[in-house]
């Protein structure tokens, strides 16, 4: 029964919602080579939306990122940039936020947490 639990909480999902001038991305569970294409297909097209001031992104039901999923939110920060709109990170914790720290990845995104 735990490992039925353990795997639903790892199942990957995204939850956006969009307000005038901003959106807020929900990120749950695993977020790795496999669901990380959803998320930027997710994602990007909002950071492109030329009237878009903010994006914020919440990692606070992430269970796991791999490598491709960091890979997809330096994506996003680059798009971000170039059109001028504020991308940040919030909710991350335990594991995610040490792995943003240590990479100094979280300087990156504004030092959000």
């Amino acid at each position: 029964m735990l490992s039925e639990k353990k795997e639903s909480a790892d199942r990957p999902g995204i939850n956006i919602a969009v307000g005038d001038d901003g959106a807020l991305v929900c990120l749950l569970g695993r977020i790795d080579m496999d669901s990380s294409p959803a998320v930027r297909d997710s994602v990007l097209p909002l950071l492109q939306a030329a009237h878009r001031k903010r994006v914020s992104i919440d990692l606070s039901a992430v269970t796991h990122i791999d490598t491709s999923g960091i890979a997809t939110l330096i994506e996003a920060l680059k798009i971000a940039r170039g059109n001028k709109t504020e991308l940040r990170l919030q909710g991350l914790h335990d594991q995610l936020l040490r792995l943003f720290e240590c990479t100094g990845m979280l300087s990156l995104f504004n030092g959000s947490i």
